[in-house]
């Protein structure tokens, strides 16, 4: 963690002279003759220190160190004071200030000081930074809901790269929560305080997407009458969320790759390069390698933004997260609704886990809204079956069995082999569950015939 002191004080000849013995020591400093310039640059979490004269023109060091106790309770403050402040410092202290020197003072006075300060301010951050990340992990726990293996390794790589300053890719079939698990990210990162701005890049109509994304200058073209802030730039500081990557124009993505290479933008109509400091966090739904190698996304850019990649894995990979999500869902559905919570019989979370969900996790959460609603009849995964009796756990277990076999015929066009495969079963096996299951019209067998006969001769 780099640490720097803030010196504020108003005789340039003392200011250069306190900067140069701080910076011989190798302790990082910057000088500011003014309360008002210094305070532009401190907030909450500022990575250091504040060295301040207490004789300041307009706001003086007193009042400065009561204003950053309101920010920051746990910021060291060390006061310069001349031979009459003495009482004064003395009483800052006890309000809150760290220590104070007295004028004049040699360097290895003031190198000290701020030395213990500094160490001090280091621990503050740590313990911070610590308490941070423990809530952060409750909270991705309480968000990315199931027990599931597959989701456990989504929340370790979450926690583990929510801190990183490296740039996301998130894979994942639609309704799979990847804007939820991107604000996990957001939320369990040091930039949680900063702007999450989402785009939907499927959702700007062309004319409109330069604009959008790096803003304009007023007259930049015809209606552009003033600014206009573009989104990357609104997320300085915090999280810059882009969905549905794979539809942002290839014109677009040349200007992104620049942006997240460089670091800087300009607004369109402006030559001014506008430094940015956004982590970059994309989500998308289709094999952007394989977009690449067609040549319908840049190769560049998909390696640019997959330093770290996280695969949402669908529901019916993750079928016992179902019933922990389902009751989730019926608990938030009957709090919006005013409506009480329904109760579930093992007949329906039956058919609930058995049920193949194309829509995943956002299927899911409409099935618990309906349910609670009381509409649910006719509509997948119950149909017209709500009054059914609960079912034995043999038949429960080959109807799971019998969906996991449907979805993976379906997904390879009924290729035995690529099904076997998946399901990491022998070819043979899959064939006799396929026929027991009365499956086997998916598969469609191959017909030989004959070469036609020769013509005879006459």
């Amino acid at each position: 963690m780099n640490l720097k002191v803030l010196l504020v004080e108003d005789d340039p000849d003392v200011r250069l002279g306190c900067e140069q013995a701080l910076q011989l020591e190798g302790i990082a400093a910057d000088g500011f003759g003014s309360a008002e310039e210094a305070r532009q640059h401190l907030g909450a979490d500022f990575p250091g220190i504040v060295v301040s004269d207490i004789r300041l023109p307009r706001m003086d060091g007193l009042a400065f160190q009561r204003e950053l106790a309101r920010v920051d309770p746990e910021l060291p403050v060390v006061l310069i004071t001349g031979h009459g402040d003495i009482s004064t410092a003395v009483q800052a202290m006890k309000d809150g200030a760290y220590d104070f020197i007295q004028k004049p003072f040699p360097p290895e006075q003031l190198v000290e000081v701020v030395r213990r300060a500094l160490e001090k301010r280091r621990l503050v951050l740590e313990v911070r930074d610590l308490r941070r990340r423990l809530e952060g992990r409750g909270q991705i726990e309480a968000r990315l809901i199931g027990p599931s293996d597959g989701m456990a390794r989504v929340r370790e790589l979450i926690a583990g790269l929510a801190d990183s300053a490296a740039d996301v890719l998130i894979r994942g079939e639609t309704g799979c929560g990847k804007e939820l698990a991107a604000r996990c990210l957001h939320e369990a990162s040091s930039r949680y305080r900063g702007n999450y701005v989402a785009i939907n890049c499927g959702g700007l109509p062309d004319s409109l997407f330069e604009s959008e994304i790096f803003g304009h200058e007023a007259g930049a073209y015809t209606g552009a009458a003033k600014r206009r802030i573009g989104r990357i730039e609104y997320a300085n500081g915090g999280t810059l969320f882009l969905d549905e990557i794979e539809s942002m124009p290839i014109a677009m993505q040349i200007k992104l790759l620049r942006v997240l290479q460089e670091r800087l933008l300009e607004r369109l109509g402006s030559n001014t390069p506008i430094p940015v400091d956004c982590r970059v966090i994309a989500a998308t739904k289709v094999d952007l390698r394989a977009l690449a190698e067609q040549g319908l996304f840049r190769a560049d850019l998909y390696y640019r933004l997959s330093v770290a990649t996280v695969t949402l894995p669908p529901l019916r990979e993750r079928r016992e997260d179902v019933p922990l999500l389902f009751q989730h869902f019926l608990m938030q559905a009957a709090a919006r609704h005013g409506r009480p919570l329904p109760g579930i019989d093992p007949g329906r979370m039956n058919r609930l886990i058995a049920y193949h969900w194309p829509g995943n996790v956002r299927e899911l959460s409409n099935v618990a809204d309906r349910c609670v609603l009381g509409i649910e009849s006719g509509a997948p995964p119950f149909g017209e079956e709500i009054g059914d009796p609960p079912r034995p756990l043999h038949e429960t277990v080959e109807a799971f069995e019998r969906a996991l076999i449907a979805d993976a015929l379906q997904r390879t066009q009924g290729s035995l082999a690529r099904s076997a495969e998946e399901l990491c079963v022998p070819k043979t096996t899959l064939h006799d569950k396929i026929k027991k299951y009365g499956l086997q019209p998916r598969l469609q067998a191959i017909q030989y015939s004959s070469p036609p006969s020769p013509p005879r001769q006459a």
